[in-house]
């Protein structure tokens, strides 16, 4: 079992649905898998993904607290330039140095991208897309979240649908 989730770390939503999803992942210990959808109308939100993908790059909990903490600063956040700063001083607050160019090669754009591509095929149309997953269940293989308040009660259901297979 696991949640996975389609974000644009610019959208609200996203930010509000964050905490919740973290919270579940670590009451249940289930994966939670996030894939980068960054919207076009969001003018900083492909910078961040890509920052994120750079801390994965040190540690996938590095990246992951990356995430979270836009999310908790994602008001403050209001360009690109603001999001520059933000990311230099998380790094330094971490005892990283920042390169003066995070993606060189452009392979962390292209990982974003495949995510944003792949989100595509499937029909993601609306962020954050957050779905309920199980193997070997004898209810529906993958449930959406529609309603954020109905989590834990899809998990819980998506557990005994696991179990009683």
């Amino acid at each position: 079992m696991a949640l996975v989730e389609f974000e644009d770390l610019e959208c609200p939503d996203c930010a509000r649905a964050n905490p919740v999803l973290k919270a579940a992942a670590a009451t249940y210990h289930i994966p939670w898998i996030r894939h980068d959808f960054p919207l076009p109308f969001h003018n900083w939100s492909m910078n961040a993904a890509v920052n994120a993908r750079w801390f994965d790059l040190k540690s996938k909990a590095l990246g992951d607290e990356y995430r979270d903490a836009v999310f908790a600063n994602q008001q403050a956040i209001t360009s690109p330039d603001v999001l520059a700063q933000f990311t230099e001083k998380f790094a330094k607050d971490h005892g990283i140095a920042l390169p003066f160019a995070i993606d060189p090669q452009g392979k962390l754009i292209a990982e974003v991208k495949g995510d944003y591509a792949l989100g595509q095929r499937i029909g993601i149309e609306h962020t954050p897309t957050i779905w309920v997953v199980t193997a070997n269940s004898k209810g529906a293989p993958f449930v959406e979240v529609v309603d954020r308040t109905k989590l834990y009660q899809l998990i819980d259901q998506a557990i005994v649908d696991t179990k009683s297979k």
